[in-house]
């Protein structure tokens, strides 16, 4: 550059105040503002995708249930819609508390970590005392009075989400793992476990287990001494499995089912047969001939296969895509948290729901024992639907607040860009710095 060149570059600049455009031009920094508008489509999306999906699982469910169950209600004298209007009022309970869950802010919800677990206690004892313990099906699980029953082996899985989140996010770094951390767990698990397989639930005694260790793992509990907790778990509970001649034998026919199709294998076999039946199309809500008094319980522990002879090979998959987007949304949500005693919660609730469908789906196809459990969103059960609804109610919550607030934006009409004109006509307004 010349001599002239440069003085002429400098006055340019010293009358603009802009330094000189050179022959590359440089692309300006994202400012702050364009930033965080790209941010929120990220955390938006595990929003949408927590709620579309359970809605949609809820949405398949309710069609479902009045397939699997208008012929019990008419063989019990009662309407054929009646188990279908009850479920429906049971999910409209449980969308008002997940609304009201997902209001429920981490520092309120952590004030019932221990309340949760010590009334969960209470209530599974008094499952077991006369007038007020409900059984059916051999088993004590429900406790109430008339129509209103709650099932308090339910609710254990939420106050085990919350009282593991709390003594995570108080005790994780702290060298002494086994003393800090799984001791209290395996005394809570334990507790809980011993009072629930006297009902007896084995499903809920594995989910809530699983939760239990799924925590310990996200929050670095060493390998070693998660093998070992889980064998104090697991060897007791084996024996306690066993020891039962209904649970040995289902363990038996799961190996062959079709060997013990008058028996311990006829549900299996059963559901095998609906599944086979539906094709790739299924026969239509209530087309499948299973469903007519063939199926136990196809409207609660079996109705994946009703799912699969109603919507077919294409109704089962889309399930289990949904199962699938919860699971992927819930650990995004719980990978972005940075409060740890919330992205525990996150991971536990997360852990719940696909584990439950992963065991219950294993025993309609025969892929795992069946434990009677119920599917999550769309199995008929109150307490079942309601508190996997305030569950997902709270995960919902934590991703909501993850999604950084827009940005006010100033709008601005044509009239008020234009620059006003001074009175008189022809007249601009005046510049400063010039004459």
């Amino acid at each position: 550059m010349s001599g002239a060149t440069a003085v002429g570059e400098a006055r340019r600049t010293a009358s603009t105040g802009k330094p000189a455009a050179t022959g590359r031009r440089r692309r300006a920094p994202a400012s702050p503002a364009s930033a965080e508008r790209r941010a929120p489509r990220a955390t938006a999306l595990e929003h949408r995708v927590l709620v579309g999906s359970v809605f949609c699982l809820c949405g398949i469910g309710l069609p479902v249930v009045l397939s699997a169950s208008a012929v019990l209600s008419a063989e019990g004298g009662a309407s054929v819609y009646s188990l279908f209007i009850r479920q429906a009022l049971f999910l409209v309970i449980g969308l008002v508390g997940a609304l009201v869950a997902s209001r429920v802010r981490p520092e309120t919800l952590r004030r019932f970590r221990f309340v949760l677990p010590l009334g969960t206690m209470v209530l599974l004892v008094a499952v077991f005392l006369p007038g007020l313990g409900h059984g059916a099906g051999g088993s004590s699980r429900w406790i109430g009075a008339g129509p209103i029953q709650i099932q308090p082996s339910e609710l254990m899985k939420l106050a085990m989400v919350v009282f593991a989140a709390d003594l995570l996010a108080r005790r994780a770094a702290r060298p002494d793992h086994w003393r800090a951390v799984v001791v209290p767990l395996l005394a809570l698990l334990g507790l809980a476990g011993v009072l629930i397989m006297k009902q007896p639930d084995l499903g809920t005694c594995i989910v809530i287990s699983c939760i239990a260790f799924a925590l310990m793992y996200s929050a670095g509990v060493p390998g070693r001494l998660l093998v070992g907790a889980a064998a104090l778990v697991g060897i007791p509970g084996a024996v306690l499995a066993l020891d039962a001649p209904y649970r040995r034998a289902r363990l038996l026919s799961f190996v062959n089912p079709f060997s013990h199709a008058a028996g311990s294998g006829y549900q299996v076999v059963q559901s095998l047969v609906t599944l086979g039946q539906g094709g790739l199309k299924g026969q239509g809500i209530g087309g499948s001939a299973t469903t007519w008094g063939y199926l136990p319980n196809g409207h609660t522990d079996f109705i994946f296969a009703v799912i699969g002879g109603n919507l077919g090979i294409l109704g089962t998959v889309a399930v289990l895509a949904l199962f699938g987007a919860f699971g992927w949304a819930g650990y995004r949500v719980a990978q972005r948290e940075q409060d740890p005693f919330t992205r525990y919660v996150a991971v536990g609730i997360t852990c719940w729901i696909v584990v439950q469908a992963v065991i219950n789906v294993g025993g309609v196809i025969d892929a795992l024992p069946v434990t009677g459990i119920p599917l999550p969103f769309i199995s008929y059960g109150g307490s079942a639907l309601v508190l996997a609804l305030v569950g997902t109610g709270l995960l919902v919550g934590i991703a909501r607040r993850q999604v950084p607030s827009r940005p006010a934006v100033r709008l601005v009409t044509p009239a008020a860009a234009r620059p006003r004109r001074q009175a008189g006509r022809g007249r601009r307004p005046a510049v400063s710095g010039t004459p």
